[in-house]
Order: structure tokens, then C-alpha cells, then sequence
């Protein structure tokens, strides 16, 4: 049986998503090597380290990440070079992104950052984390499944992406439902695009950016009710804009399950948990 090392686990996400160097929301919090066997899932704490020690794994993988040691507020900044692909203004796109980030900034001094690290430590188990890279595959798949739809049927609504998105296996087998907190599911896409792979989710300042300049229907895993109703109120929903929400789960098992199979495809035996669904095997 294939063994790899925590590098080369790293390595192989960062291949997947096309990027070279390792984002501030992922980590090798205690490394190894001789790794065969496999625990991924999406959050990992104390209990699921000492579990993994317990059955027999070689490396635990978590897609959360479980003690923020990199510059991960630069990880949302992602979010402007997504929104310029789009049409936003850059100045616009900074602007949005900015009091989010200087908030996370903020948080950063008050968490605990080496709480699972240290649990790892002690048990000698390694452990990584594995956020952005993962979510940067699934969300270049969903975006496909837009374009794709698009591409076949011009005048598709917001209803017909929603049923092209369950023929991904994440989706059907989530127990959350695909839902529009603003929009109208028998409007047409139009212009549609998939914000994701940001370390979170957008908030009401990227959605008001996006909405504003030309982008009819964004997709993301969630969005607060509270902020769609602020853009409704501001107009947003009178001129066709609309937020479709995926669910967190399944929205990041989009991008975790290609992971699997390529691990899987080298050799290593992969067990997903905590919240990865939809994967084969």
C-alpha cells in the first residue's frame, strides 16, 4: 500500500486547486510520514484526534481549519479577485471586503489557536488542515454546473439550476435544502456566479457589490436571512437579483470528495466523517 507524508497530503490539495503556495487557512499542525490510512472530515476537534489515535489512522485531515495560525483574513480576500473576474470595480471589491476582514483581524487575538494543534502533539498524531484549496475545486465544479446549463439553455431559471445542482451526488444526499432567501425561482439566471472558496461565505457588502454590477443570481453555501432581506429592501429583488444558498455541508463535501478519490487513486485508504457526503466508496 502506497504511504505518503502531511506535506504531501498538503501538496496534492494545492495541485487539485492549481495553486502553489499554502493559504492561511491551512496547516500541517503536527506532521508525519508513512501515512496509508486516512480520516478526513470537516471539523476536527480533541475527541475525533484521540478517536483517530484509537481506530488505527495514520493522519487526520480536517477541512475547518482548528487553530488559525496563518494571515486566514488574507484567504477572503479572494473574494475581490472573484468579484473583478465578475465586473466589479477592484476599489468597489476592496471596499467590500474590508470591515469583514478588519473584524477577523480582530478575532484572531482572542482565539485559542493551539488547542487541537496541542491535543495532535501529545498524540503524536498527525494532523493538517485543508480549507480554501478544497473548496476552490467544488467551487470551480459548481460553477461549471451553471455554465454548462447556461450553455444548453439560455433562458434557464434559478428553479432549473437548482435541479441541475442535485444531480451532483453532494446535493442529493444532503439533508439541507437548496434555497433562495431573496429572488424568485422561476426568473431567469442570467448572469450567474458561484462565490465560494473564500474562507467564508459572502456577506450583504459582496452581494450588494455583486448585485450592483451586473451579477443576476450569486450562489454561495449561506447567507444570512437578515442581510438578503436588507438587499430586498434596498431594491435588490425588484430588479431580479438573487442569492441561491447550497448548504454548508454538502457545499464543501463539492470540493472534498475529488480529494478522496485522487488520495484513493494513489493508494491510500480514505475514510470521510463528519460531515463529508455524498462520496463514493
Amino acid at each position: 500500500m502506497a504511504a505518503v507524508t502531511t506535506e504531501r497530503l498538503m501538496a496534492i490539495a494545492l495541485e487539485l486547486a492549481g495553486w502553489s503556495a499554502v493559504p492561511g487557512d491551512c496547516a500541517v499542525y503536527y506532521p508525519g510520514a508513512r501515512i496509508s490510512h486516512v480520516l478526513i472530515g470537516i471539523d476536527v476537534g480533541s475527541a475525533e484526534l484521540f478517536m483517530a489515535r484509537q481506530l488505527g489512522y495514520h493522519a487526520v485531515i480536517a477541512l475547518h481549519p482548528a487553530g488559525r495560525v496563518g494571515p486566514f483574513w488574507e484567504v477572503y480576500r479572494r473574494h475581490v479577485g472573484q468579484m473583478v473576474a465578475a465586473g466589479v470595480p477592484y476599489d468597489d471589491a476592496e471596499a467590500a471586503v474590508a470591515a469583514r476582514i478588519a473584524a477577523m483581524q480582530a478575532d484572531a487575538q482572542r482565539e485559542n489557536y493551539d488547542h487541537a494543534a496541542s491535543v495532535a502533539r501529545l498524540l503524536e498524531t498527525p494532523f493538517l488542515a485543508i480549507h480554501s484549496p478544497l473548496d476552490e475545486v467544488g467551487r470551480r465544479i459548481m460553477q461549471g454546473v451553471a455554465d454548462d446549463l447556461l450553455a444548453q439553455r439560455p433562458n434557464a431559471t434559478r428553479a432549473d439550476l437548482r435541479d441541475a445542482l442535485l444531480a451532483l451526488p453532494e446535493f442529493a444526499a444532503a439533508r439541507t435544502q437548496i434555497a433562495l432567501p431573496l429572488g424568485e425561482w422561476d426568473a431567469p439566471l442570467d448572469k450567474v456566479i458561484v462565490a465560494h472558496g473564500a474562507y467564508a461565505s459572502p456577506d450583504y457588502h459582496i452581494a450588494r457589490a455583486y448585485l450592483t454590477h451586473g451579477v443576476n443570481t450569486l450562489v454561495c453555501a449561506h447567507f444570512p436571512l437578515e442581510e438578503a432581506r436588507w438587499l430586498a429592501n434596498e431594491g435588490a429583488e425588484a430588479t431580479g437579483g438573487a442569492i441561491l444558498t447550497l448548504g454548508h455541508i454538502a457545499t464543501h463535501s463539492v470540493g472534498a470528495n475529488p480529494y478522496i478519490a485522487r488520495l484513493r487513486a494513489d493508494g491510500l485508504e480514505v475514510t470521510p466523517f463528519s460531515g463529508i457526503i455524498g462520496a463514493p466508496g
